[in-house]
């Protein structure tokens, strides 16, 4: 008898556990963003390019537009940042990341290297609790995905006369960690690293976003570029002197510099029509 209720009891926390592990978070099962497919970029000729220019931009994670790249901070089961997304394709091998000393990715960055950028490792003296006496101990930090509030972008803006359109492709993303000394006081932006963006659209196309209009409609990180739903503004153009906007305006003066040159590109379109 003893054996016959033993056996019960076991089949029972069998059955538990197994449903416990078939747990479905939510009324249905979502395939739809896992097994997305990026949008094929049209062909393009150098003979029907018969305008381009290229712009670099910085996204701020802080402007509302940009919050659902930003969040969560800490990830949950269907959803990441832009920064956990693209730092943990980078360590998983499915993209390369190239050296911040130029933005042409001529110089590759080993999975390494791209792990230890954010990651501090100090020395603390320390009590004891056995000794009472004051110790060094080695202290490590995480690299922490909340200090990445802002990404550089490099994108050419280019008019294909085959479709007659104006078009923008972006070539590369960069992000930039908040630089912070021993004593806390911020000391600036730091560029992590370089990604050649065709490089990376499969796995945006497969990474959800918030959507705070419809939980069932979740956009994907590759959607928010698609359609260019996120803000940001110019500071560089190519120019002969290769400078930065910075480096000849200050504060309101080079913002309104960076608009005057996307409404420069913006007004070439329409200057090629008559209506």
């Amino acid at each position: 008898m003893k054996k016959i209720v033993l056996l019960g009891l076991l089949a029972i926390g069998f059955t538990w556990e197994s449903n416990a592990q078939n747990v479905l978070d939510g009324a249905y099962i979502k395939q739809h963003s896992t097994s997305r497919r990026v949008i094929p970029y049209t062909h393009l000729r150098e003979a029907d390019v018969m305008w381009s220019k290229r712009v670099w931009r910085t996204m701020d994670m802080r402007e509302k537009m940009n919050h659902p790249l930003y969040y969560p901070i800490t990830r949950i089961n269907d959803r990441r940042s832009l920064i956990q997304v693209t730092r943990d394709a980078v360590l998983e091998g499915v993209i390369t990341a190239y050296s911040t000393d130029d933005d042409e990715f001529k110089v590759p960055l080993s999975t390494t290297e791209v792990e230890k950028i954010g990651v501090k490792e100090y020395e603390m003296e320390v009590e004891n609790p056995d000794t009472y006496e004051m110790e060094i101990q080695k202290i490590k930090e995480d690299f922490k995905p909340e200090n990445v509030k802002r990404w550089q972008l490099k994108e050419d803006y280019f008019f294909d006369k085959q479709k007659s359109e104006l078009d923008v492709r972006t070539i590369g993303i960069c992000p930039l960690l908040e630089n912070y000394d021993d004593a806390g006081e911020y000391r600036g932006d730091v560029p992590m690293f370089w990604i050649y963006y065709p490089e990376i659209r499969m796995v945006y196309a497969n990474a959800e976003v918030y959507n705070s209009s419809n939980d069932s409609e979740r956009r994907t990180i590759e959607d928010i570029f698609w359609g260019r739903m996120f803000a940001t503004t110019i500071y560089k153009e190519n120019n002969v002197y290769n400078r930065l906007i910075s480096e000849y305006k200050d504060g309101l003066d080079a913002l309104l510099e960076g608009q005057r040159i996307h409404e420069e590109i913006r007004d070439w379109e329409q200057d090629l029509w008559e209506y």
